[in-house]
């Protein structure tokens, strides 16, 4: 494996998954292959779970790592071509993605949308710069429209918990004070109609998310009937794709609480975090037998112990 910025740069997530579990279970047996490798994790934007997660993945095969947070310790970046640098940036993308791509074997790339063009966001201009300059395998830390890490670790998760052999999965919006990206449900909903569950998406009318995420879903704007005999439910906010970045107020209601779980099959609640309590999910659930959002964070350092192991493999 050469990229890892989607479902579609895995040949088969079913074996991705059991990869997963098995380094889950002898996190140390392949320290042969990150011997004298180095990754680059460069983050743009504020981490917690997928900076700690991913350099305890490649610390337990063996590897290098640095940590580049480029916001606060870089210098500012110009990632436009053909104009003079006689602004705020101090140094060009291509000379830096170059030079990174010198002193690492494995980069890793975190960059949030603008949220205000669209056109740029979802052409994932920033990361494919990285991919095509740094001349190096390139994994995603999320990037303007994925989160292939999380989603991966979410259906880790789904797979270790399920008690049937295809659970009905919901991916239900939640409120939030401020517009969020659609990284986190593009991507989980992108691998939920790759694998074997039975898949409901449920937000308020004008908070559609692009097509190119969600074939193969079930979507609805009637919360309650999406939840019910849901086996895993997936709380997540995000902002309109039409018009672009939008917040829709008004729908606080969608706030999931243990009431609204009584129609589900016990269903377990899952969250990628940092979450809003008693905002975007209600502490109850949070601090109740439901929720698995440690366990989903947790099962964060396989996820990207498994894709760094395949492409470590392939150097």
């Amino acid at each position: 494996m050469k990229l890892f910025s989607s479902v579609n740069d895995v040949a088969n997530i079913n074996y991705l998954v059991k990869e997963a579990l098995e380094l889950k279970k002898n996190p140390f047996a392949f320290q042969h292959l990150g011997k004298n490798k180095t990754i680059g994790l460069v983050f743009m934007n504020p981490s917690l779970r997928t900076r700690m997660s991913t350099q305890k993945a490649a610390t337990n095969l063996g590897m290098n790592v640095m940590v580049l947070n480029i916001d606060k310790e870089g210098w500012a970046l110009e990632l436009r071509d053909g104009v003079k640098m006689d602004g705020t940036s101090v140094e060009h993308i291509r000379e830096a993605a170059a030079v990174m791509g010198q002193y690492v074997d494995i980069l890793g790339l975190r960059s949030f949308p603008s949220l205000k063009d669209r056109e740029a966001d979802y052409g994932e201009e920033i990361f494919n710069k990285f991919v095509e300059l740094c001349g190096v395998p390139v994994i995603s830390l999320e990037s303007a429209t994925r989160h292939p890490l999380q989603s991966l670790a979410d259906l880790i998760t789904i797979e270790e918990l399920k008690t049937k052999p295809r659970p009905k999965v919901v991916l239900s919006w939640a409120p939030h004070v401020k517009a969020l990206p659609q990284a986190v449900p593009n991507s989980f909903s992108e691998w939920m109609c790759k694998a074997d569950v039975d898949f409901t998406i449920a937000h308020p009318a004008g908070l559609e998310l692009s097509e190119e995420f969600t074939q193969g879903a079930n979507i609805t704007h009637n919360q309650q009937s999406a939840l019910a005999d849901a086996d895993f439910i997936y709380v997540k906010n995000w902002s309109a794709f039409e018009p672009y970045g939008k917040v829709i107020p008004s729908h606080e209601d969608w706030m999931l609480t243990n009431d609204k779980l009584r129609i589900t099959n016990n269903a377990k609640v899952m969250h990628c975090l940092p979450v809003r309590r008693d905002l975007e999910l209600s502490a109850e659930i949070l601090d109740g037998p439901n929720s698995i959002v440690i366990k989903e964070a947790s099962n964060r350092e396989w996820a990207a112990q498994a894709v760094l192991k395949q492409m470590l493999e392939s150097l």
